[in-house]
């Protein structure tokens, strides 16, 4: 039998394969969450997430450092708000001298040309450990804007470059837009968490801040009234578009390789720059095999990424961001 066409023959050496690769990672794809705590010279391991630690500031201004010199220019930070300034209007995130505003002045200081993406939530700041503000039991949306709103300018005003609201509030791309407006922050860029699901595969991520909802008979037992339904995939274009409209720059998923059809959905539908967050609960699992001896770490690492870069990914945050430079670079 003859076969004029024969899709092997463009898969027999490493040279030929790799001139009709479709996708190519590479450094500039990576965002790194980093965890922050009080203190000075001191890390704590995230026994979920192993390589992935809570840093006081000075730790990770030095992180910063040589994650830039690997190739990696952003990072989203998080910070580990202390007990006694929690409460249920999230004040402390505003706050001018707090911790999420001088890590960004001094990684900003250090590594001017750093993108700095701190997330704007109120979950680490909340007694309820929710990503709002409770009202008679129920999470008041527009209360809930107003804080952000307050909170994003405080970050701007730091120094940041991107603002990365991850709170699923209606409106409030639209209401931290105007507030940059209104403050002359014309420049700083908005990355919305657009369709983020209520995924169970946020467990270490809640476990590294203790930003997981509380139990209390008075308040939602989880975040289902304002995370999206992992069920659902046309509800995904209705918030990405209504963010579009209210003034996004990027659009995030959430989480990353369980929602690959979200991605390539969204990516087939809009122009702008798409972000996709491979979460903690995708890395833990990835990590875990590994430790088993069940995958090859290396190789299962660089080909989650690639995949979610091939759904239609332009950017992605990842807790393996250092380690897949590092793999990259070789």
């Amino acid at each position: 039998m003859i076969l004029y066409s024969r899709n092997r023959r463009l898969r027999m050496t490493s040279a030929l394969r790799s001139l009709v690769q479709e996708t190519v990672l590479t450094t500039n794809d990576f965002v790194m969450p980093m965890f922050i705590m009080e203190g000075k010279n001191t890390q704590e391991p995230i026994a979920s997430m192993p390589g992935i630690y809570r840093r006081t500031l000075d730790l990770a201004v030095q992180e910063c450092k040589e994650l830039y010199s690997l190739g990696i220019k952003a990072v989203n930070l998080y910070v580990k708000v202390p007990e006694n300034l929690k409460d249920n209007t999230g004040k402390e995130s505003w706050n001018s001298n707090g911790l999420m505003q001088s890590a960004i002045k001094a990684i900003k200081d250090a590594v001017p040309e750093m993108v700095i993406m701190p997330d704007v939530a109120l979950d680490p700041y909340s007694m309820y450990g929710h990503d709002g503000i409770i009202t008679n039991g129920k999470i008041d949306n527009d209360a809930t804007n107003e804080a952000l709103v307050k909170m994003s300018l405080s970050h701007a005003e730091a120094g940041a470059d991107v603002l990365a609201p991850s709170d699923m509030m209606d409106g409030r791309v639209a209401a931290i837009r105007s507030g940059l407006e209104e403050n002359g922050f014309t420049d700083v860029g908005i990355l919305s968490y657009a369709a983020k699901y209520a995924s169970s595969f946020y467990g270490p991520f809640r476990s590294a801040l203790d930003s997981a909802p509380k139990e209390n008979n008075d308040i939602p037992k989880d975040k289902k009234t304002y995370q999206m339904d992992f069920h659902n995939s046309r509800e995904a274009m209705d918030e990405v578009m209504k963010d579009i409209e209210e003034g996004a720059d990027i659009i995030m998923i959430k989480p990353g390789m369980p929602y690959l059809d979200i991605v390539s959905k969204v990516r087939e539908a809009i122009d702008l720059p798409i972000a996709v967050f491979n979460v903690s609960g995708e890395y833990a699992m990835l990590k875990a095999a590994a430790q088993n001896g069940w995958l090859d770490n290396d190789k299962a690492i660089i080909e989650s990424l690639t995949c979610i870069k091939r759904a239609g990914a332009d950017m992605i945050f990842t807790y393996a961001a250092k380690e897949a430079a590092m793999l990259l670079n070789q």
